[in-house]
């Protein structure tokens, strides 16, 4: 017997400081067990990068933040591709010798990986990134020269016929910041992700192909005290092959016409997984009206925004090894309820308005 596929969505946002996920691909872990479990797994770069280490996902569907947004609200749709052409923008602002570590990087992904590369472009001037934190903890940024950005960009996808976009830009070095000891002790807001955010919308906004970003910093000191959840970001001089293996085979973005069979779209989700306090992005205010939503109270984060809050009706779970269950269980076709000890009896359902009869779902 045929089943359609079963597709989950799983949300860590980008610099709210999540238990999990918020640091160097930790939540990759969750992403490869719920990979499993679904047919089709659709996440973020958040999830899956992890700097110098990554995990190629058969069916996972590598996708930016602000596209993830346009497909759950159903304008853009994901069409898988076996392989993408990917070009490389550097920030003008980034040192010579550190440049060329990211060069051998991409060489090294052509040459061990197999992966397809342009030429890159380097910005006509210096992109100028800014980090900024906001009052609840949660971390952005801008960049001074956005339409240098953009010129790059669109040389690579129309002169050197580019299908995803990697944008390496000179992050500011703070090695004397709290905020940055506390990231690398495991405690504090990832400084950098969301001004990484800031320059993938802008390209994938404006363009409409997939992009993920790498900053380029100075090497940090040796520091025996470093949490494992930060490790996978000092292991080298440079976070660019996981965004390189992510981009190669993330999916397009597509409209409502011309489709093709393999497209996927956001009426054929059908859970998404995300921290109980972290229900205020678009992507999951749309899909709630049609997926099943599960919340994890363990993956705690300084946004505050609960289900409850937006008018969300969620499956509220401890833990991700929990959700899996829920998972299972609801791909299966099994109500969550019946594998607890605790089922209650049938009750007679309310009379209602006969003018209400319409939000009644029956069941």
């Amino acid at each position: 017997m045929n089943h359609r596929p079963y597709t989950v969505v799983l949300i860590v946002p980008t610099g709210v400081g999540a238990a999990i996920g918020g640091y160097a691909g930790d939540a990759l872990p969750v992403a490869r067990a719920i990979a499993q479990i679904a047919d089709r797994l659709i996440t973020h770069p958040n999830v899956l990068n992890g700097a110098q280490l990554y995990w190629s996902l058969p069916n996972a569907f590598y996708v930016e933040g602000y596209g993830l947004d346009q497909f759950a609200a159903g304008r853009w749709g994901l069409r898988p591709v076996h392989q993408n052409r990917i070009g490389i923008v550097f920030d003008q602002a980034i040192e010579s010798d550190l440049r060329w570590r990211h060069l051998q990087v991409a060489d090294a992904a052509r040459a061990t990986l197999g992966l397809s590369l342009t030429d890159y472009v380097v910005t006509d001037a210096p992109l100028g990134v800014e980090l900024r934190t906001a009052t609840s903890g949660a971390t952005w940024g801008t960049i001074q020269h956005p339409d240098s950005l953009l010129r790059a960009t669109e040389t690579l996808i129309h002169g050197a016929k580019a299908e995803a976009i990697a944008v390496v830009a000179r992050f500011p070095d703070d090695l004397g910041s709290e905020a940055l000891q506390a990231y690398r002790y495991g405690q504090g807001v990832d400084p950098l992700a969301g001004a990484e955010a800031v320059i993938s919308h802008l390209i994938v906004k404006t363009f409409r192909v997939p992009c993920a970003h790498a900053p380029a910093l100075a090497p940090l000191p040796l520091d025996p005290q470093l949490s494992p959840r930060s490790a996978a970001e000092e292991l080298g001089y440079t976070f660019l092959p996981c965004v390189l293996v992510g981009l190669s085979r993330a999916p397009h973005f597509v409209t409502q016409s011309p489709t093709q069979a393999t497209d996927l779209w956001a009426d054929q989700v059908d859970a998404v997984v995300i921290p109980d306090s972290a229900c205020g992005g678009s992507a999951v205010l749309s899909l709630s009206q049609s997926a099943q939503i599960i919340t994890v109270a363990d993956n705690t984060t300084r946004m505050k925004v609960f289900p409850s809050e937006v008018g969300i009706s969620a499956l509220q779970v401890n833990s991700y090894l929990e959700a899996l269950g829920v998972l299972v269980a609801h791909r299966s076709g099994i109500s969550p309820a019946a594998l607890r000890p605790d089922l209650i009896q049938l009750q007679p359902f309310a009379s209602i308005n006969p003018l209400e009869t319409k939000l009644f779902q029956g069941g």
